[in-house]
């Protein structure tokens, strides 16, 4: 090959390497911009998503003040959803007298409640033992139960407060706790109720299942009873007599739990989880107790296919497009 034709030869594998070096730096430009683009398109949607969250807890605390009991949302654990031109919410009202309370529950009422938890392994005995070993003011043990001795045994770092609990996710130190149990025992437990039972006219569906002594039958047929009277505006029906679980009555519990979930258009998803209590200010209708952002996991209200339900119609309280709100 002639030094001519050598020459030409590395100036066009030089223009050719550059080229495709000039490609790829383009490529993976246009790939990184992509990419910034979907974060910053996921962060505003999820922001959106959250404002949406909020104002479905702003609804709620209109709902619940309504003049006419019939037409307030009730906090018995029932799911209202609310239509928009850009997202779904669902609202869901829980009064924590509804629920058990970790600070005043028995013995014999927490291990029923455990024995229906997810995790084979849990011993529903010892863990109700345990939580009453840590609230008690006393280092004794019960049987069954763990002091500070069983906790330095399991090689945890922390003891037992010997205090009432401060708070839900306090549970979760525990000896013998699990991450499952907590997750599906934190819509059932409570700390503001201040009472050994449950009102049963205002616990939930997942409470009434899991409750001690109640004949389920009839468990079923209340529920769909007290679906059907929000549905037609009317009064709740009266509990069934049971023995040893008499309702504690009807009347509203000053402290509830609202959850509110929205899912967007694009499938973003967000929750907000509150506790409110009626506030004796004049100028605010509700006091905040508790207020997170809630991870979804298996607690998301648009799970609409559960064990006891198929669709959705099944157990939504009420249905509104946005524009009956105003109405």
């Amino acid at each position: 090959m002639k030094p001519g034709n050598r020459q030409a030869g590395f100036a066009l594998i030089l223009v050719l390497w550059v080229l495709s070096l000039l490609t790829l730096m383009a490529g993976s430009f246009s790939l990184s911009m992509r990419r910034e683009t979907a974060v910053v398109a996921n962060i505003k949607n999820s922001a959106r998503a959250t404002a949406i969250a909020e104002s479905g807890l702003v609804i709620a605390q209109y709902m619940l003040a309504l003049p006419d009991k019939n037409l307030q949302w009730r906090a018995d654990g029932s799911v209202y959803q609310i239509d928009t031109d850009e997202a779904e919410i669902r609202v869901r009202i829980q009064a924590e007298d509804g629920k058990v309370d970790i600070n005043n529950a028995d013995e014999a009422l927490l291990t029923a409640v455990l024995a229906y938890a997810p995790v084979a392994s849990s011993n529903p005995a010892h863990l109700a033992s345990a939580i009453l070993d840590w609230r008690d003011q006393d280092d004794l043990v019960r049987i069954n139960g763990a002091e500070g001795k069983e906790y330095q045994e399991a090689g945890l770092k922390h003891l037992p407060r010997n205090k009432p609990f401060e708070s839900i996710d306090e549970l979760q130190l525990v000896l013998g706790m699990d991450r499952a149990t907590f997750v599906w025992l934190m819509p059932l437990v409570t700390l503001y109720s201040g009472q050994a039972r449950v009102n049963l006219v205002n616990a939930s569906a997942e409470m009434l299942r899991v409750l001690p002594g109640l004949d389920q039958a009839l468990v079923e047929e209340y529920l769909a009873a007290r679906l059907r009277s929000s549905q037609q505006n009317l009064p709740p029906p009266p509990f069934p007599s049971a023995p040893g679980q008499a309702a504690l009555g009807g009347a509203s519990s000053p402290v509830v739990s609202v959850v509110s979930e929205v899912l967007l258009d694009d499938g973003t998803a967000a929750r907000i989880s509150a506790v409110l209590m009626v506030s004796q200010n004049t100028q605010s209708l509700f006091q905040v107790l508790d207020w997170r952002h809630d991870a979804l996991g298996n607690l998301t209200l648009f799970a609409d296919a559960t064990a006891n339900h198929s669709v959705a119609s099944d157990w939504i309280a009420k249905h509104y497009v946005e524009p009956e709100l105003n109405r």
